[in-house]
């Protein structure tokens, strides 16, 4: 009767005596003989040991290099071996927990009987009571229930689920040796401050690792496991005040034991806690590079690869305890951050956004945005944050994009070199374009639009002969209408999207007549991605995030690029030769980068968003710019962004200083490499008629302007070869602004 008068007084204290104390009172209450047989054919009569989930631990993201920069998790764990604890732990939690530990087989006679008695005279719970096995097998019971009512269950304070719990202890006894279970056991036990397993405690409470922990750090975290809510050392004074008292004494315990002198533990115990409280932020919001993060956490859930289903990728990123290395090249990251940072601040809601991607591996090595991401304070809609990935695309968490402008007029000039057009092949445009025939879709059938009137040299009127080169260099709306009419607008729609082209919000091309002038919402992973194609000699590569995976079990899964030859390479050599241009002859004149690179400006809608897509042959970048409220209602014109007034936003005013002022330090450790040269023989000898004579005739003007427009020769020349000044197009079409949802007629411009 003393043994049931003990389980009574410690019920008052508030703890289980232990399953032999409850096995033996069974029998004793029953007062029945066949009872007691039951009793034993139970712990004779074992069931098969508990499944055991795989634990929830953190997966990690690196850059390129090697650095962490962001982590998710449902648990906060990183799983050990046994040998990678310092001894001194082992020793600690097997002295508070299971001094007999190694002695018994599942169930501690000696034990249960000292806890209990120590644990009545307290008043409370100063030993455990329960094996470490059986207390594994508590732990494996929660983390593998599925609902709030299966962890209920394998918590329950009642007799039956204490001699379910030793049955399985007894069986997990006979399926793995002593240090098996003490390793399981380390590794799912819950230390308090969100720290899961004690490799996360250690790097939690004292930001080490579980093999270098001391003495007063080893029995800390042994003090914290049994009551590690109320001694939770992050929530303040009290509980840490109550950690201490626990090391205290666990430090007694391990003196008691023999396990270290008396002397270390009066030195242990005089000594203060010496936390050094790690924080484990889990994540996109607290990355140092957020929209990359974004992209992956998207990737990781979306595509297949990663899992069958949703579910199924969601729960293995959250649980897998992944190491992903990823593309991202932090040199590259800091770069395009900063351009960004000089030009365009947080506060504006004007937004700038970048993406640079490798040629001939499509790896994506930066994505950075004006805005910091996550919630503006009280939610508001506006503020220096946003939760939209501004460089990616809706299905990698971004937004709508912007319309693209005159990028996409690589893609028409790259279709008319496929075709046979020749350097210097052109024609004469006239001063205005109605596009009323001869443009068809893919589906073949006509999308002439008569009542749109596209008007050039912002609506002066005046037309003139244009080849491909300065069509392209000066970026003129008429030519490229007219070019797409004679190349076939599928033609030019096909050789897009053979480039990688994709609408942002994953919607279908819009295959109009203004496709070359890109009526088409874009977003700079995308755009840059394109380009790369034409740095790879024709070579398309999807964007890629994630180079390789490896798995809780260490096995690594390299993930290789996705390319495909899309066109030729003495094509795309002769669109480098073009779009090199742009820089010497072109609307980025007196803004090149120091080494060979080429591009395209774009300027959109009544400068409702603004483009510059270029590339080198080792990194190609985007840089878009327009207004997060809504392009259309928004437009770019009379604003102040940063500390700067703009008239008017144009490709080559802000996305291309920000493009340059990336690229440069972005490529400070890659030799520079020029492009091939083009062939020549096959697009060399073109010839426009009257486009000599009209450079003439240009240049005899500005002569007779007198010495002082002659000391500003080619000014003029300039502005009409070179595309300086804004060209318009008037379009009516029905426009929809991305971000309040209407549906308006306007006028376009588009440049």
């Amino acid at each position: 009767m003393t043994v049931l008068r003990s389980v009574g007084a410690l019920g008052l204290a508030g703890a289980l005596g232990g399953v032999l104390t409850a096995a033996l009172a069974v029998p004793a209450v029953s007062g029945s003989g066949m009872a007691a047989k039951n009793v034993a054919n139970t712990f004779l009569d074992l069931p098969p040991a508990p499944r055991e989930e795989p634990l929830a631990q953190v997966t990690r993201l690196l850059d390129k290099d090697g650095r962490q920069f962001a982590q998710f998790y449902e648990a906060n764990r990183t799983n050990v071996r046994l040998g990678a604890v310092a001894p001194v732990m082992r020793q600690a939690i097997v002295a508070i927990e299971d001094a007999r530990f190694y002695e018994h087989g599942g169930l501690d006679v000696r034990g249960t009987f000292r806890a209990l008695l120590t644990n009545t005279q307290a008043g409370g719970i100063r030993q455990g009571g329960s094996s470490l096995t059986q207390q594994l097998v508590k732990n494996i019971l929660v983390e593998g229930a599925r609902t709030e009512a299966e962890r209920d269950k394998a918590r329950a304070p009642n007799l039956a689920r204490k001699i379910t719990e030793l049955r399985l202890a007894l069986a997990l006894e006979e399926k793995y040796r002593k240090d098996e279970i003490l390793e399981r056991y380390l590794n799912i036990a819950y230390f308090g401050a969100g720290a899961h397993g004690v490799e996360a405690a250690a790097r939690r409470f004292f930001s080490t690792s579980a093999a270098k922990l001391t003495l007063t750090e080893a029995a800390t975290l042994a003090g914290a496991v049994r009551m590690p809510y109320s001694t939770d050392p992050s929530l303040g004074r009290e509980h840490r005040a109550r950690l201490k008292a626990r090391r205290d004494l666990v430090l007694d315990r391990m003196a008691g034991l023999k396990l270290i002198t008396q002397r270390q533990a009066t030195a242990a115990r005089n000594a203060p806690l010496g936390l050094r409280l790690r924080p484990e932020p889990g994540g996109c919001a607290q990355s140092a590079y957020p929209f990359f993060c974004l992209y992956v956490q998207r990737e990781l859930l979306s595509n297949p690869v990663f899992g069958n289903t949703a579910t199924e990728r969601r729960r293995r990123m959250a649980r897998g305890g992944l190491v992903i290395r990823t593309s991202l090249d932090p040199i590259a990251q800091h770069a395009a951050e900063q351009a960004i940072r000089r030009h365009v601040s947080p506060e504006d809601t004007e937004v700038a956004a970048e993406a640079m991607v490798e040629p001939r591996t499509g790896r994506i090595r930066a994505m950075a945005a004006s805005k910091r991401f996550g919630r503006n304070p009280a939610n508001r809609k506006n503020g220096p944050k946003t939760t939209f990935n501004l460089p990616a695309d809706t299905a990698h968490g971004g937004g709508q994009g912007f319309q693209a402008g005159s990028t996409f007029k690589a893609y028409t000039l790259a279709t008319a070199l496929k075709q046979g057009w020749r350097f210097g092949d052109g024609f004469k445009t006239p001063g205005a374009l109605v596009p009323g025939q001869g443009y068809r879709n893919c589906a073949g059938r006509p999308v002439n639009d008569p009542n749109t009137r596209i008007l050039n040299a912002s609506g002066e009127g005046e037309g003139g002969p244009h080849s491909i080169e300065t069509g392209t260099w000066k970026s003129v709306n008429i030519f490229f209408m007219m070019l797409e009419r004679k190349v076939g607008l599928c033609n030019v729609v096909k050789t897009a999207r053979a480039l990688g082209v994709v609408r942002a919000d994953g919607e279908p091309l819009k295959e109009v007549p203004t496709f070359t002038l890109g009526v088409n919402e874009m977003d700079p992973v995308t755009v840059a991605a394109s380009f790369a194609t034409f740095a790879a000699r024709g070579r398309y590569c999807r964007p890629l995030a994630i180079v390789e995976i490896v798995g809780r079990d260490g096995r690594r899964t390299h993930v290789p690029p996705s390319c495909e030859q899309v066109i030729e390479r003495p094509v795309a050599d002769a669109v480098n030769y073009v779009l090199q241009g742009v820089f010497t002859e072109g609307t980025m004149k007196g803004q090149g980068i120091g080494r060979p690179a080429a591009g395209k400006t774009g300027t959109n809608n009544g400068y409702t968003s603004a483009w510059f897509a270029g590339y080198t042959p080792a990194l190609a970048a985007a840089v878009s710019v327009g207004d997060i409220r809504g392009s259309y209602r928004f437009p770019l014109t009379g604003v102040r962004i940063g500390d700067r007034y703009y008239g008017s936003v144009q490709g080559a005013s802000l996305p291309g200083p920000i493009w340059v002022e990336s690229m440069r330090p972005a490529l400070s450790g890659v030799e520079p490499r020029g492009f091939p040269g083009p062939d020549m023989s096959r697009f060399g000898g073109g010839h426009t008629p009257g486009l000599k004579e009209a450079l003439a005739e240009e240049e005899r003007r500005e002569g007779r302007r007198g010495d002082h427009h002659a000391r500003r020769r080619p000014r003029h020349l300039f502005e009409w070869l070179l595309g300086r000044r804004p060209r318009r197009v008037e379009i009516t079409l029905p426009r929809r602004d991305r971000h309040d949802g209407g549906r308006r007629d306007r006028p376009r411009r588009r440049h």
